[in-house]
Formats: structure tokens, C-alpha cells, sequence
């Protein structure tokens, strides 16, 4: 397990030498932060969601990202298509399961897009997560009602079926695979009031599966660069709304030695 201030950094260097397309086909109220994000950290966002293109755009794009934070038949129609190219060109693909668990057609969405196809990356919360094994939970609205860590067994079993890795975001955030599980320590309390951070980090999942080929590593980096970016925008704000702006100019403006003084994550 490689993970370290200097192999996050070399895939930052990738990111910014590259500027990958990353497709997301998203939700209306993460569309510009996410977009923002994937542009400060070097990556090249692109939000296409017509069923007419979404085939197009995924064989022009590095890697795909799916969220179901704002559902329609058309947009889950679209998704799957999109899945299914992504797959045939071996491109990685990230869901991101917004909400699973509030609602029975909402859960059974997020259910169906995992049997499509053997995804890359599943990021959620904990009882997200626990909703797309079947255990008997429930989200507040896109909110997790349960610690990520309670959802460890939940995640390593979706790890194991669909031969993915799963991110649980929380206070602590989670990266699992079937055979191992680390915890990443970094981020503030005051990104939990700012929508969208998690989709967010979903979206730079994407970017750093753009040039990583190793989905657990490329996650742990994602989900580090996020949470150190937004320890020092948090430092920097007096509320959320100015935590937005300098949450994207400390992506922008990362470096290696702040990665080096604030990376916390332990192996369990």
C-alpha cells in the first residue's frame, strides 16, 4: 500500500500534465462546484447528461462519474447507457448513490446501476452504503443517520461482489476493498455545511482514477487532497460561503509540503 505525500503528489503532477475530461453526469446542485473542483485541481469537467450524446462524450472522456442526486427515467436511461460504453472502452466509472435509502425508488436506482455493470468506485455515506446491501437503514434527505465506520462490513461485502473499491464518507472517511481498509483523518466539520462536498469528492475520485489505474490508491489520494484542502480553507473562512471560495483556491494552490505536514490515515 503506497500511499504517501509523494504518490499523492505524482498523480497531481499526472492530473495537471494531462487535464483528463472527466464526463459527470450529475445533479443540478453540485453541477458548478463540482465543475469548479475538477478545474482547480487540473482536471477538464464536462457536464453532459442527454441520452443523445452521453455515448459521445464518454469516448472522449479519461473516466465517468455518475450521481444520482436529481433523478429522472430519461437520466437513469442515460446513465446506463453511458455505464455500458464506459465499460466497453475499460474506462473507469464512479457512482456516487446521493440519497440511497431515503426512498424505495431512489434506493432501487442506485441498486439497478450497480447491476449494470462492475463499477470502479462506489463513494457514499454510511447509510447509503448500508442501503445498497439491503440493511435496514435510513438517510435524513442525502444526510447519513449512521458513523462511517459502522458501515465497514456493509462496504467490504459491496466490495467484494462487485469487485469495486467503496469510499465511506464521514468524519472519518473509509476507503475499502475486499482485502484491506484504511482510514483517512483529514477535513474540517465546517465542510458538512456547505452542499455538495461530498459529490465533490466523488468528482476528484474521477480525476485521480484518470491517471492511477489502482482504484483503492487513486481513492485514498482523492479523498486525502479533499479533506487537506478543506482543513486549510477552513482555517482561512469565517463560515461556509467563504469556506466555497477557499476551498477552491486551496485546491488550486495545493503543494506537496502541505500534503506532507497535515496527511493523516492509518491502516485497520
Amino acid at each position: 500500500m503506497n500511499i504517501n505525500a509523494h504518490s499523492i503528489w505524482s498523480d497531481i503532477q499526472k492530473i495537471h500534465n494531462s487535464v483528463p475530461l472527466i464526463h459527470n453526469i450529475t445533479n443540478y446542485v453540485v453541477m458548478n462546484n463540482t465543475a469548479n473542483a475538477l478545474l482547480a485541481l487540473g482536471a477538464s469537467p464536462v457536464m453532459a447528461h442527454a441520452i443523445e450524446e452521453v455515448e459521445d462524450m464518454v469516448s472522449i472522456a479519461r473516466a465517468l462519474v455518475i450521481n444520482i442526486g436529481t433523478l429522472s427515467e430519461t437520466w437513469i436511461e442515460a446513465m446506463q447507457k453511458a455505464m455500458q460504453k464506459a465499460h466497453e472502452l475499460k474506462k473507469p466509472i464512479v457512482l456516487d448513490p446521493v440519497g440511497a435509502g431515503a426512498t424505495p425508488y431512489r434506493t432501487a436506482t442506485a441498486q439497478k446501476l450497480i447491476e449494470t455493470i462492475n463499477l470502479t468506485v462506489i463513494r457514499g455515506n454510511a447509510s447509503e452504503i448500508y442501503s445498497l446491501v439491503g440493511e435496514d437503514t435510513q438517510t435524513k434527505g442525502v444526510d447519513s443517520t449512521q458513523q462511517s465506520e459502522f458501515a465497514i462490513e456493509a462496504a467490504k461485502s459491496l466490495a467484494q461482489r462487485n469487485k469495486c473499491t467503496v469510499v465511506i464518507s464521514g468524519m472519518k472517511d473509509l476507503i475499502v476493498n475486499a482485502d484491506q481498509v484504511i482510514q483517512i483523518e483529514n477535513g474540517h466539520p465546517l465542510m458538512a455545511k456547505v452542499t455538495g462536498m461530498g459529490c465533490t469528492a466523488t468528482a476528484l475520485i474521477g480525476a485521480f482514477l484518470a491517471v492511477n489505474t489502482d482504484a483503492f490508491i487513486a481513492s485514498a489520494h482523492a479523498t486525502a487532497v479533499i479533506g487537506i484542502a478543506g482543513e486549510i480553507a477552513a482555517h482561512q473562512a469565517t463560515g461556509p460561503g467563504s469556506l466555497q471560495i477557499h476551498f477552491l483556491d486551496a485546491l488550486y494552490k495545493l503543494k506537496k509540503e502541505d500534503i506532507e505536514e497535515k496527511l493523516k490515515f492509518y491502516k485497520i
